[in-house]
């Protein structure tokens, strides 16, 4: 999905002179053919993330829109205050793309394990949040995020993830993506837990419970109108994500549940409000956190009593 990214944001700038891409500690061969075409558009920074960050609002000033590159847990936690104050305070145009959103780095341990950048972001003003479900829909996300006004988060998954989406759906900006049609329970996703979701829809349905399953791409600003609607016609209500039930997916379904009146019963599956301790996989992460199809089966059997 990453590279998915990075080989949009190349096709995009040779055709807008506009684009800057600006990495950190990337690594040898990431983007060369952008280094060596468009030279004085391809910046390496190194490992000083704050001072990417303000760079890029410096470009974006000028009229350059940066595309900026590197781990999630460094945008979110170490440039926190760069995001707010050079970026949302000022609504400047730069695009931030998350590699290893989630638990992506389990290998590596909590320190590399961006659990909560959801939460961190979804609380400031201007910035614009995407969490893509695979590379298809990356391909189509990327073009509109040239001319949206203000900061972009794009959450970006392992690589590799299974398609889920239809490449025949044209993305736009706050829409929800209906995946399957069923009167029971409603199975909110976003990122890559939409393949999750299809599989315990499957199950579910040998149990006779029939699932919606709603992806969202878009987290901010959050479909609430759409979401509202597609609870209204369930019994209850589901929410999927790779995040900590805190802050990201699930509390902003239940906060529009709340806001609208539709008092649905929901079950958030995510990670609970702790540091996951384990190393080992991204899959092994997930399933060691509850998050699985297994678990979502569980949770639709409780919110339909």
């Amino acid at each position: 999905m990453r590279q998915t990214a990075l080989n949009c944001v190349y096709e995009l700038a040779k055709k807008d002179e506009r684009i800057v891409f600006v990495g950190s500690d990337l690594g040898t061969g990431v983007l060369d053919k952008f280094k060596s075409e468009m030279p004085e558009r391809f910046l390496m920074e190194g490992i000083s993330e704050q001072n990417l960050i303000g760079m890029s609002a410096g470009l974006a000033m000028e009229g350059k829109i940066p595309y900026v590159n590197t781990i999630a847990t460094f945008l979110t936690r170490r440039c926190f205050e760069q995001i707010v104050l050079d970026l949302c305070l000022h609504n400047q145009k730069v695009r931030l793309i998350s590699s290893g959103g989630g638990v992506v780095y389990a290998p590596l341990g909590p320190t590399h394990l961006a659990i909560e950048d959801i939460a961190i972001l979804r609380a400031v003003p201007n910035i614009h949040i995407f969490a893509p479900a695979d590379a298809e829909e990356m391909k189509r996300l990327i073009p509109h995020t040239v001319d949206l006004p203000g900061p972009v988060y794009i959450r970006v998954a392992k690589g590799g993830d299974p398609i889920v989406t239809n490449p025949n759906d044209p993305f736009a900006v706050g829409k929800v993506f209906e995946l399957r049609r069923g009167k029971d329970v409603l199975l909110v996703t976003t990122g890559i837990t939409a393949k999750i979701a299809t599989d315990s829809a499957t199950e579910l349905s040998k149990k006779g419970i029939e699932c919606t399953i709603v992806h969202v791409p878009t987290l901010k600003p959050f479909p609430a109108a759409a979401i509202a609607e597609y609870a209204a016609g369930v019994r209850g209500v589901v929410t999927i994500e790779e995040h900590v039930i805190i802050g990201g997916l699930g509390s902003a379904v239940t906060e529009v549940l709340c806001d609208v009146g539709v008092l649905r019963r929901v079950k958030r599956i995510g990670i609970a409000d702790e540091f996951p301790h384990e190393y080992g996989s991204q899959e092994s992460l997930m399933k060691s956190c509850g998050i699985t199809s297994e678990n979502v089966v569980k949770a639709a059997l409780v919110v339909l009593g």
